[in-house]
């Protein structure tokens, strides 16, 4: 089993930034990619893939936040980081960490992101 908790959300200003932080426990020795998802609340929505990392190197990105979004990760720790500049009030979301092993992936409680105009 392995249990994920993000931390840092807020509510900010259009304009600034917000890093969130991403931290594993258990198991982690088998996780081999993780990534940031985001979700709006409400029926029938999707949770959107942000960003992942693979094995600590390989990067992937949505086009819908290159640009604005990083991450960074420690990949012994496996702890994942989400930089976000220049955020938007359609940045506003609920924040989830995902890390996965072979077999599953596993989820964390997410973390509300406001974003003000």
């Amino acid at each position: 089993q392995v249990q994920v908790v993000e931390s840092g959300g807020g509510l900010v200003q259009a304009g600034e930034s917000l890093r969130l932080s991403c931290k594993t426990s258990g198991d982690i020795s088998s996780i081999y990619i993780m990534g940031w998802y985001r979700q709006v609340p409400g029926p029938g929505t999707q949770r959107e893939l942000l960003a992942t990392m693979t094995g600590g190197v390989n990067i992937h990105y949505a086009d819908s936040i290159k640009g604005r979004f990083t991450i960074s990760g420690d990949n012994v720790k496996k702890t994942l980081d989400l930089q976000m500049n220049s955020l938007k009030p359609e940045d506003t979301a609920v924040y989830y960490c995902n890390a996965r092993n072979l077999a599953v992936g596993y989820w964390g409680q997410g973390t509300q992101v406001t974003v003000s105009s």
